[in-house]
C-alpha cells in the first residue's frame, strides 16, 4: 500500500473532500487524524474507515486557532511517533454569486484571511516536526486559474492564489528538510457541493461544462490523487501542482 505506517492529519477531515482524502488514505495504510469543528461529520467518516478496517481518531479543533493547531500536532507526533502528511482543507467562508462592485469588503477578504490563516499555522505545526524527520509532506488544495465570465467568485481565487504563493515559499524553505509541498488544482467538484444548495445543478453543469473531458473529477479521484502526492511514488515532485480538474484548468 502507498501510505503504509504514515501518519496523516487532515483539517476539515468531516467535509466531502476531506472525507475523500481520509478515506483514500486510510486505504493506502495510513493512520489518519481527522479534525475540525463540528463532531458528527468527523465521526462519520471515522466510522466509515474503522468499518472497512482503518485506523482513524478525530478531534474538534479550529484550525485559525494557533494554540489549538499545535498542541493538535504534538499530541499526533508524540502519541504516533511522526506526522508525515498535513492536509487543510477546511471552507474559507467564501460569498460566490455577487459582482465585486456589489460585495462588502469583509465578504471580499474573509476567504483570503481564513485561507492565508489556517495555511501557514497548520503548515508551521507540521513542519516543525517534520524538519526534525527531515521527511514529510503537505499538501494544499486549490483551483487558481483565470475567472470566468459570468462567474461571480468573490475572493475564493484571490484565497487561492495567496495559497499557491505560500506553497512555493514553503518549497524553497522546507525542502532542504526533505519536506515536499503540493497543491492539488480543481476546477470544481460538483459531488462536493452540499444538497440542497440553490443553483446546485446550474452550478454542477458549470463546472462540468467547462472541462475538456465534459465530467468532472470525482470526490474518489480526488482522494486517489492526493494519497499518489503523499506517498513515495512521488518523491521527487515538490513546489509544484497536481492537476485534477479534467482540463478546466490548462497548465502552460
Amino acid at each position: 500500500m502507498l501510505l503504509n505506517n504514515k501518519n496523516a492529519v487532515i483539517y476539515g477531515g468531516g467535509g466531502a473532500i476531506g472525507g475523500a482524502v481520509a478515506r483514500a488514505f486510510a486505504e493506502e495504510g495510513a493512520r489518519v487524524f481527522l479534525a475540525g469543528r463540528h463532531p458528527e461529520p468527523l465521526q462519520a467518516v471515522a466510522g466509515d474507515i474503522a468499518s472497512s478496517g482503518g485506523l482513524a481518531e478525530t478531534a474538534v479543533l479550529d484550525a485559525t486557532n494557533s494554540r489549538a493547531v499545535d498542541e493538535h500536532a504534538d499530541d499526533v507526533a508524540s502519541s504516533a511517533g511522526s506526522l508525515d502528511i498535513s492536509v487543510n482543507v477546511i471552507q474559507h467562508g467564501d460569498v460566490q454569486g455577487s459582482p465585486m462592485v456589489d460585495m462588502y469588503v469583509e465578504d471580499y477578504l474573509r476567504p483570503v484571511a481564513t485561507a492565508v490563516q489556517t495555511m501557514f499555522l497548520t503548515a508551521r505545526a507540521a513542519a516543525r516536526h517534520m524538519m526534525q524527520q527531515r521527511s514529510g509532506v503537505i499538501l494544499a488544495f486549490g483551483g487558481s486559474g483565470n475567472p470566468e465570465p459570468g462567474l461571480y467568485l468573490g475572493g475564493l481565487l484571490t484565497a487561492f492564489e495567496a495559497m499557491e504563493a505560500m506553497r512555493r515559499q514553503l518549497s524553497v524553505e522546507l525542502g532542504p528538510f526533505g519536506i515536499r509541498v503540493v497543491t492539488l488544482r480543481s476546477g470544481g467538484i460538483p459531488e462536493s457541493l452540499p444538497p440542497g444548495m440553490d443553483g446546485r445543478e446550474d452550478i454542477a453543469n458549470s463546472i462540468e461544462n467547462a472541462t475538456l473531458l465534459r465530467r468532472a473529477a470525482t470526490l474518489k479521484e480526488v482522494g486517489n490523487a492526493a494519497a499518489f502526492a503523499a506517498s513515495d511514488r512521488a518523491a521527487s515532485m515538490t513546489a509544484a501542482t497536481l492537476n485534477i480538474s479534467a482540463g478546466a484548468l490548462m497548465d502552460r
